[in-house]
C-alpha cells in the first residue's frame, strides 16, 4: 500500500507540474494563474485518486507501463518546447531561437495542400500577424514531431512484444474500466470494432478540428492567437488527442489479438486446463 500511495503521489505532482508549467515559464495575469492553479489541483487530486486506489475509474491501462508513461512525456514534451517557444518573446535565448527554427522547418515540410497544418493556418482571421502567423505553423510542426516520435516508439515496443508483457495475464477489468467483456457481441469482436474507431478518428481530427473551429468561430482572431496560453494548450491538445486515440487503438488491436491466440492456445491444451493464471 506503501508504494502504491508513494507512486500516486508522484504522479500527482507530475500532472500538477505538467498543467502549471506555461504559467511558470511564461508571464500571465493573476487571475489565470489561480484559474490553472485550480485545475492543477484538481487533475492532481484525481491521478492521486486514482492511482492510489486499489479499483480502477476512468484511467484506462493503469497497470500496462510504459502506455500512460509514454502518454504523459508525450504531452509533456509537446507543452515544455512550446512554452520554451513562446518565453522567447519574452526573454530570448540560443535555445528558444533553436526551437523555434527546427520548428519553423517542420511546419513548412508539412504546410502543404490540405494538410492539418494549411486548414489550420486557413482558419486563421486575415488580420492575424505574420509573425503570429509563423509561431503558429512552428508550434504545430514541434507537436506533430513528438506525436510521431511517440507513436513510433510505441510501435517498436508493440513489434517486439514487450507490452503489455510477454506471458504474463492481462486484466481487462483493471486496464480497461470503462470497457465491459461481458456486455454485447464478443469480446474480441468489439476490441477489434473499438480499436478501429479510435484508429479513424486519430487519423482525421486532425483535418476536423481545424475545419470545426473555422465553422464555430468564423476564423481565429489575433487576439486567440497571440496569447500564449491558448495558443500552447490549442497546439498540444490538436496533437496529442489524435495520437492517444491512435495508441489506444493499437494497444485495443494488441489485446484482442492477445485474448484470440490465448483461446487457440486453451484449445489445443483440451479443455478442463488452464494454462495461465487470470
Amino acid at each position: 500500500m506503501i508504494a502504491r500511495f508513494t507512486g500516486a503521489f508522484v504522479r500527482m505532482v507530475l500532472v500538477m507540474v505538467l498543467i502549471a508549467l506555461p504559467s511558470m515559464l511564461i508571464e500571465s495575469a493573476s487571475d489565470t494563474r489561480q484559474i490553472i492553479a485550480l485545475l492543477a489541483i484538481f487533475a492532481g487530486g484525481l491521478v492521486l485518486v486514482e492511482y492510489g486506489s486499489a479499483y480502477p475509474s476512468l484511467i484506462e491501462f493503469r497497470d500496462a507501463a510504459p502506455y500512460n508513461r509514454l502518454r504523459f512525456v508525450m504531452l509533456f514534451a509537446m507543452v515544455a518546447i512550446l512554452s520554451l517557444i513562446a518565453r522567447g518573446d519574452l526573454a530570448p535565448s540560443l535555445l528558444s531561437s533553436l526551437l523555434l527554427r527546427l520548428g519553423e522547418a517542420l511546419g513548412q515540410a508539412i504546410d502543404f495542400p490540405f494538410s492539418p497544418v494549411r486548414l489550420m493556418t486557413g482558419a486563421l482571421a486575415p488580420e492575424v500577424a505574420a509573425e503570429d502567423l509563423d509561431r503558429l505553423r512552428a508550434g504545430a510542426g514541434i507537436s506533430f514531431l513528438i506525436a510521431l516520435i511517440s507513436l513510433v516508439i510505441f510501435a517498436a515496443l508493440m513489434r517486439s512484444c514487450r507490452w503489455p508483457g510477454r506471458g504474463t495475464s492481462f486484466n481487462v477489468w483493471v486496464n480497461l474500466p470503462t470497457f465491459d467483456p461481458t456486455a454485447g457481441r464478443d469480446v474480441v469482436y468489439r476490441l477489434e470494432r473499438d480499436a478501429r474507431v479510435n484508429i479513424l478518428l486519430g487519423f482525421i481530427l486532425p483535418f476536423l478540428i481545424p475545419l470545426f473551429m473555422a465553422q464555430a468561430a468564423g476564423s481565429l482572431t489575433s487576439a486567440a492567437v497571440s496569447d500564449p496560453q491558448m495558443m500552447i494548450w490549442g497546439l498540444a491538445s490538436w496533437c496529442f488527442l489524435p495520437a492517444s486515440l491512435f495508441m489506444r487503438g493499437i494497444a485495443m488491436n494488441r489485446i484482442a489479438a492477445m485474448i484470440r491466440e490465448q483461446r487457440r492456445l486453451a484449445d489445443l491444451a483440451g479443455p478442463g486446463r488452464r494454462l495461465m493464471p487470470a
